[in-house]
């Protein structure tokens, strides 16, 4: 039975966000109706199969539906007026700048809600020359996690008792939120990350070599990975120079050594450097790119892509990343019960680490729901060593468990049995070899929701291999595609991971809404690398539709002109977004060098880009960029600064809409959404700091029982 089989959605209008919303219920069996869908694109195309379209406001229990404030209420898709057809219905309103705040009716693109939500300041990682230009990423993802946030909230809200649930969702919010470190160093008053590279810029954590074929990623980032490379590459001449004996030193001497790498890798293939490093269990993944993923037999073992038809050609989309099974096992259903928080009595038991999991749980614990975060003896989750755990970890409790003990182990089983969901992202098999695996937990326990996130998934012939995050960018092709033309590519920010916590926290409440109807749990396997082709939908879909997928920077196919341009100061800039003629007589009138083309149909001045960035281009950059913004922006042109994490902690857009939060530990980043039901907060814990009151509260044991638990090595 499908998750979401019963459920009744309804998307209103031509918004891409919306539509990636309704896409992601669909794939897992809710009924979606569309009322004035966008335009038949071969993105829309998929973003809408399968769903049913209508030509009036209908019932639904959830309803979806995209546009700035001003653009609803002239639509009459203001959420009174979405109530008044469906009072119960959960409204879920997706907007570039959120329902309510000064900026909530300012024109926007994909292009300025990267620049306005500071993550084109991030995307392609620290560079060499600052002169040039922040871009977007690949494929129109502001609307896939913008669609994304309005899933997973708008799931949670599904699960609430209040009444008149709304769900307020800024894109431009839910896009920062994916720099969760860089806005809480911000909000703390710590200094901002730089786009100048300094040093190694990271890569003797992870980097990108070229191959005679194109370009590998690779990350022995523990020196006995690092060990394990030399072994790979033959231990060349320079293997022991103390220059690079450890990280330390190598990202001191990351100049001279990265050559080095760049002589040995030229001379292999892509996939033979990544198979030998993964064999040497040293990280390793080839930049693939869009076609490449349609012959991979990991993703045809695990059946992801989907047959779709597009202007009479058969082409395969993508599928869920979600493997649903373990679900003809379980309890009597539970009728929702009348909590305002959605997950208030469900109980959470969290093994995840580093960021895509504890991102996941972080929503889970907003939601009212009591994460147990499970830890190893010793430092703990290494976003202990960063600001993120003060983020992350807000609302949870922290326990220790040594899993190499049979204390350790039981314990955890005991915790998996009165428990209600289970989060784990370890290496396929970790939680097998520790007894903890879903068959074993989910016999004593038919009704646990067993979530396991893996980079590749826990089926198929890829599934062992060691994979981090950014490293998946490389290997989805996302990496590549995010470059200027002709530049080399980068690894660029850790994106993946919490766009990946958006899809895991949405599926938890999915599984949970089909538990509470029907008593059913389930084994829930995630693979990353799917869930970030399944965001990569226009550039798969475009290969195979004849269309050539390259590095395009700031270019577009749909918008002229089009672009990041300099502006005065260090390393500012300015983004715009000309959609319409209308915008572009508005701009040459801003903009007295461009009269000269103000004839120019947008074919021609695509065709003239060049030029007219040159005149943009001498305009912007002896104007500071939130003055020329202010211009742009009356003028009704799609535009913002491109903003740093410190710049957004200043927005007086942002402050108006609470989205910084007044914590004990400073000033901290909300969530990615806006629930007129609220929301749970609460500290981070410190390393540990609730083992005796979990294994008092939850397991019922006594003070001495605990006491010789911990003299046998339990707890580390």
């Amino acid at each position: 039975m499908p998750l979401l089989d019963g459920l009744r959605v309804l998307q209103v209008g031509p918004g891409q966000g919306a539509a990636v919303c309704g896409r992601i219920l669909a794939d897992l069996g809710a009924r979606v109706q569309t009322l004035s869908a966008g335009h038949a694109t071969p993105l829309r195309r998929w973003l809408d199969d399968g769903k049913q379209p209508v030509d009036a406001l209908y019932a639904a229990d959830l309803i979806l539906c995209e546009g700035a404030p001003a653009e609803l209420r002239a639509n009459s898709w203001d959420a009174a007026a979405l109530r008044a057809h469906a009072p119960d219905a959960v409204i879920v309103l997706i907007a570039p700048y959120g329902q309510t705040g000064p900026q909530a009716d300012c024109p926007a693109s994909d292009l300025t809600l990267f620049c306005a939500s500071g993550i084109a300041f991030l995307l392609t990682g620290q560079v060499d020359d600052l002169g040039e230009a922040p871009i977007r990423p690949t494929g129109r993802q502001s609307a896939f996690i913008g669609g994304l946030a309005a899933a997973c909230a708008g799931m949670h809200a599904l699960l609430s008792g209040a009444s008149n649930r709304t769900i307020d969702v800024s894109t431009q919010e839910a896009l920062a939120t994916l720099a969760m470190t860089e806005l809480a160093r911000a909000g703390l008053g710590k200094g901002s990350w730089q786009r100048k590279r300094l040093a190694d810029g990271n890569g003797a954590t992870v980097t990108i070599l070229p191959a005679s074929d194109g370009y590998v990623a690779i990350s022995p980032r523990e020196n006995h990975q690092w060990a394990e490379w030399l072994n790979v590459m033959g231990n060349p001449d320079w293997a022991g120079d103390p220059r690079f004996a450890t990280k330390s030193d190598r990202v001191a001497n990351w100049d001279a050594l990265y050559p080095l790498l760049c002589n040995w890798s030229r001379q292999h293939a892509k996939r033979w450097i990544a198979d030998a490093a993964q064999e040497a269990h040293v990280p390793s993944f080839p930049l693939q790119e869009p076609h490449e993923q349609l012959d991979s037999e990991q993703l045809a073992g695990r059946g992801f892509f989907r047959p779709l038809n597009i202007n009479v050609k058969s082409v395969r989309a993508p599928g869920s990343a979600f493997g649903i099974s373990g679900d003809d096992v379980g309890g009597d259903a539970q009728p929702v019960a009348a909590h305002r928080l959605p997950l208030t009595g469900i109980r959470v038991l969290d093994f995840s680490w580093v960021i895509a999991g504890p991102t996941t749980t972080r929503y889970l614990a907003a939601m009212g729901a009591e994460v147990i975060k499970v830890e190893a003896p010793g430092p703990g989750d290494p976003g202990r060593a960063s600001e993120l755990h003060m983020v992350l970890g807000q609302g949870k409790r922290a326990i220790t468990l040594n899993l190499k003990s049979e204390d350790g182990r039981r314990i955890a089983r005991d915790l998996a049995a009165q428990s209600d969901v289970l989060v784990e992202n370890f290496g396929t098999g970790v939680m097998e070899r520790f007894g903890l695996g879903a068959d074993e937990l989910r016999a004593k326990n038919p009704a646990l929701i067993y979530l396991s996130a893996s980079g590749l998934g826990r089926t198929g012939p890829e599934s062992r291999k060691v994979a981090y995050g950014t490293l998946l960018q490389c290997y989805a092709g996302f990496a590549g595609l995010n470059a200027h033309p002709g530049a080399t590519p980068r690894i660029g920010f850790a994106w993946l991971d919490p766009m990946c916590g958006l899809k895991l926290a949405f599926i938890v409440a999915a599984a949970i809404w089909r538990r509470r109807r029907s008593g059913i749990g389930c084994r829930i396997d995630f693979s990353m690398i799917e869930a970030m082709l399944w965001t990569m939908a226009e550039p798969l879909l475009a290969t195979q539709l004849g269309d050539r997928v390259k590095p395009a920077g700031n270019a577009s196919a749909d918008h002229a002109p089009h672009g990041v341009y300099p502006a005065r100061g260090e390393d500012a800039w300015i983004g715009l977004a000309v959609g319409s003629d209308a915008q572009w007589q508005a701009l040459y009138r801003v903009v007295p060098g461009l009269a000269a083309y103000a004839d120019a149909s947008v074919a021609e001045r695509r065709e003239r880009c060049a030029e007219i960035d040159a005149v943009i281009r001498d305009w912007t950059s002896t104007r500071n960029p939130s003055d020329s913004a202010a211009l742009f922006t009356a003028a009704g042109i799609a535009t913002s600064a491109v903003a740093t994490s410190h710049d957004l902690f200043d927005s007086d857009h942002l402050n108006a809409r609470g989205f910084w939060e007044q914590t004990e530990t400073g000033t901290l980043p909300g969530l990615p959404w806006k629930a007129s039901f609220g929301r749970k907060s609460g500290p981070a814990p410190a390393l540990g700091a609730d083992t005796d009151a979990v294994l008092r509260d939850v397991l019922g044991l006594a003070e001495a029982e605990i006491a010789a638990i911990r003299a046998g090595g339990a707890f580390g």
